[in-house]
């Protein structure tokens, strides 16, 4: 009998221990979305302290995506559902590119990969196509503008460290030119 209780009390204390600790369904922790969204905001806002980025405008989105217009486009602004047609170049913070859908750019930075064919990028608004980042940002533009989207870790690649060139939990910049939509 005493064995029984030692068993119990044993196997009660390691189920408490192992439910104080947030776990996804696949054995690993879950993603703190809105503790790196906080962090990330500190980041971005000491960035455009001194960000020498020009703009006519500045749309501060309540998700923490920053849409800086540098050339207001005539066009409408997209819906979900939407092609969207764009070209980008993707920066860390630090101004160091890690990807990019132009081919000429590519070369420039050393990102250039010859089994990749470099062609506009498109999308369809509010899927998972592309990072969520790009879905938010877009719709805040016109058909036809251009600018830069600042977009925190969580709407990016959130801790993941497999995207070459961009470390886990990494704010991201993307150039971009927003062409035209279907």
């Amino acid at each position: 009998m005493r064995n029984f209780k030692i068993f119990i009390t044993s196997l009660l204390g390691i189920l408490l221990m192992a439910a104080c600790e947030t776990q996804s369904p696949f054995g690993g922790p879950v993603y703190d979305f809105d503790g790196n969204l906080a962090i990330d905001r500190v980041k971005i806002d000491d960035f455009l302290r001194t960000a020498q980025i020009d703009s006519l405008y500045r749309v501060h989105d309540p998700s923490g995506v920053v849409i800086i217009v540098q050339e207001e486009g005539t066009g409408g602004k997209p819906a979900s559902g939407m092609l969207v047609y764009s070209n980008y170049t993707g920066k860390l913070l630090n101004g160091v590119v890690f990807d990019t859908n132009r081919e000429d750019v590519a070369r420039e930075n050393n990102v250039y990969d010859p089994s990749r064919t470099y062609r506009i990028f498109q999308f369809t608004l509010g899927t998972s196509e592309t990072i969520q980042g790009f879905n938010i940002g877009f719709r805040q533009m016109k058909s036809g503008s251009k600018g830069v989207l600042i977009i925190p870790s969580p709407w990016a690649y959130r801790d993941s460290s497999t995207i070459p060139g961009v470390p886990a939990n990494s704010v991201l910049m993307f150039e971009v030119e927003f062409l035209g939509m279907d």
